[in-house]
């Protein structure tokens, strides 16, 4: 089968991380799961039409490696957005400038795209975020502090906020 889809699945001391790329860039990762098979099985359907090959992400590999080691990490990869609606790839990009260590609010998202009463539609587009980690949608918070929803739930979202804050 020849496709311009490529995918590997590998081990942190988080969990096993799944990871998604096509010819236009990364197109999927995933939270760290508890099992290889449950990180294949989060990267969705496209993994089907996708080859094994791990040395495409190697670079990627050893920054996601740094990360969980509580390190600074950089995710500026090149990335394939084409699955979102243009709202969800906006908020997606408005989410990505988030640095490191950071928090901002849906309702910050909701402004940087030009749509500041619309959070929830925020928070749907967040939740169908393929890019969790690169697109850091678990550095946006409820506007009252608090952590609100979150695809890997909220222990997932705390332990990566807590990580990138040395806590």
């Amino acid at each position: 089968m020849r496709t311009d889809m490529k995918y590997t699945v590998f081990n942190t001391s988080a969990g096993w991380i799944g990871l998604l790329s096509s010819e236009k860039g990364l197109r999927g990762v995933t939270l760290p799961q508890h099992s290889e098979e449950a990180a294949l099985g989060a990267l969705g359907r496209d993994v089907a039409k996708a080859e094994p090959a791990p040395g495409a992400f190697t670079e990627l590999i050893e920054r996601l490696h740094a990360y969980f080691r509580g390190e600074w990490v950089d995710f500026d990869d090149r990335l394939d957005l084409s699955a979102g609606t243009p709202f969800q790839r906006a908020v997606w990009m408005a989410t990505r400038r988030i640095g490191y260590g950071q928090t901002r609010t849906y309702r910050w998202v909701a402004g940087e795209v030009g749509r500041p009463l619309a959070a929830r539609a925020v928070g749907q587009a967040l939740g169908a975020n393929p890019l969790p980690l690169v697109v850091p949608c678990h550095r946006v918070i409820g506007s009252d502090g608090g952590l609100a929803g979150f695809g890997g739930g909220l222990e997932m979202k705390r332990y990566l906020l807590n990580l990138e804050q040395g806590r």
